[in-house]
């Protein structure tokens, strides 16, 4: 078959081309539907052979299944354990209330973002919608300062109910 020829699929009937690896056996498009009627015809077609019929039934395969389970006693009952991470956790950075002016001018992402961790820059860059560092940048300006509103509001709060 040459590599340019098409063939219709025998899922949605539509022409392909087949990939070229599997050129001579394959009949079903990339198409996710496709794939699964291709996996479907394919169990039907194992399941129809003769010498499948009694496979998962039968005097034979309950004493394959017997002499399993006896060399491995308890297997379905092991727990599996738990992960184990492979790095220590990070600790929290203690919050300095301390009335430091900070130049918003026009910081980098790298000097503004330096000892955070990565998730924090993926979890802005998905809100944003965007892994451009301009727009990453404009919006840790905005949430860091609206931050800082909060914790100044909540520390003048606190000080406030104690006097």
């Amino acid at each position: 078959m040459a590599s340019g020829e098409r063939r219709k699929c025998k899922g949605c009937h539509k022409l392909f081309r087949p990939d070229p690896g599997n050129r001579y056996h394959q009949r079903y498009c990339a198409a996710q539907s496709c794939r699964a009627a291709s996996k479907t015809a394919s169990q039907a077609r194992w399941l129809a052979a003769p010498e499948n019929q009694d496979y998962f039934r039968g005097p034979t395969n309950v004493a394959r299944v017997k002499a399993w389970r006896s060399h491995h006693p308890g297997y379905w009952r092991k727990r599996r354990r738990a992960c184990v991470a492979l790095q220590d956790l990070s600790l929290a950075q203690p919050i300095d209330f301390t009335n430091k002016t900070i130049n918003f001018a026009s910081p980098t992402l790298q000097d503004l973002l330096l000892a955070q961790p990565a998730v924090l820059i993926g979890l802005i860059a998905h809100i944003v919608g965007t892994p451009l560092q301009d727009d990453i940048v404009r919006t840790t300006d905005r949430l860091l300062r609206l931050g800082q509103d909060i914790l100044a509001s909540s520390a003048a709060r606190d000080c406030h109910d104690r006097a």
